[in-house]
């Protein structure tokens, strides 16, 4: 048995998927199952069986990972360590982002970021919400919109970031345009068009529409803020988007208030011991204050 096994087996054991741990360790599926192989011949016990598409651990294997999950946390806690020895002289940090927070608010600070630390590497990676939080054990911080999920990390702490205001999108033709307030029973009389499942807002909206007792025609999903948009363009019914994604728009969209707004939130895996680069990135994100509502 070595310490890499017990660490892939914990990521393993985090995600039920041999694939998808994979990913997140930047190694080889076969590596993954070969460490896998050589940790269970050792330990003597069956520690985990295929279920569907991924895996169920053991009894023996739940044991185990418990075991591996604390040798994870000693691990981070030095290079913690390491990196508050050498300051941000070199170092990475691995960021995730749903997509209003990737797309209007991370890149002006990532850029602030290098350059006052130009040494370390920033990743950053950009999903829905539920795939952002899905990767959340190989990140080092991320950035989701709308409802925090409650199935987070154990050694994960929420920091509570911005308020956003969400909006309908119309064309400039539709009828609903030129109204400085729409109700939601309203909007209910046209097609919308929703985000893809998994996504912040779309929980939201539906949640919203669903407590005043409304129905939704969706005539169509789409993945991304950006498709929400062009099928309006298209003239294929309403969308609901960040009022952030509206600031730069040429006119043949229109934003239309709903009174929703909801929280941007920092969510920080490893909070007992975060990377230096880590928690220097927070305290620049927290520093640089709430986006207002338009």
């Amino acid at each position: 048995m070595t310490p890499d096994q017990l660490l892939t087996f914990a990521c393993v054991a985090d995600l039920g998927n041999i694939s998808r741990a994979a990913e997140t360790l930047n190694l080889s599926q076969p590596a993954v199952s070969g460490q896998l192989r050589m940790l269970q011949d050792w330990f003597g016990e069956p520690l985990y069986r295929r279920s569907g598409h991924g895996i169920a651990l053991t009894p023996a294997g739940q044991r185990l990972a418990a075991q591996a999950r604390q040798l994870r946390q000693v691990y981070k806690q030095a290079l913690a360590a390491r990196d508050a020895w050498r300051g941000l002289e070199t170092g990475s940090l691995k960021l995730g982002a749903s997509t209003t927070p990737a797309s209007y608010l991370l890149p002006g600070l990532v850029a602030e970021f290098h350059r006052r630390y130009p040494a370390v590497t920033v990743h950053l990676s950009d999903g829905n919400t539920a795939e952002i939080v899905e990767a959340l054990t190989g990140l080092d911080m991320a950035c989701i919109e709308g409802e925090v999920p409650g199935n987070l990390p154990g050694d994960t702490a929420v920091h509570s970031w911005s308020r956003d205001e969400v909006v309908a999108v119309v064309r400039s033709d539709h009828p609903l345009c030129g109204r400085k307030r729409v109700s939601l029973a309203e909007v209910a009389r046209y097609p919308v068009i929703m985000r893809e499942p998994g996504s912040g807002l779309r929980k939201m909206v539906e949640r919203e529409f669903q407590a005043a007792g409304l129905g939704l025609s969706v005539g169509l999903e789409l993945a991304g803020v950006e498709g929400v948009k062009q099928a309006v363009r298209a003239g294929l019914g309403v969308g609901f988007v960040s009022s952030m994604s509206m600031r730069h728009e040429d006119g043949l969209l229109q934003p239309v208030s709903l009174g929703l707004t909801r929280m941007l939130s920092i969510l920080m895996p490893h909070a007992s011991a975060p990377s230096r680069a880590a928690e220097r990135f927070l305290d620049l994100c927290l520093d640089s204050g709430s986006v207002p509502v338009p």
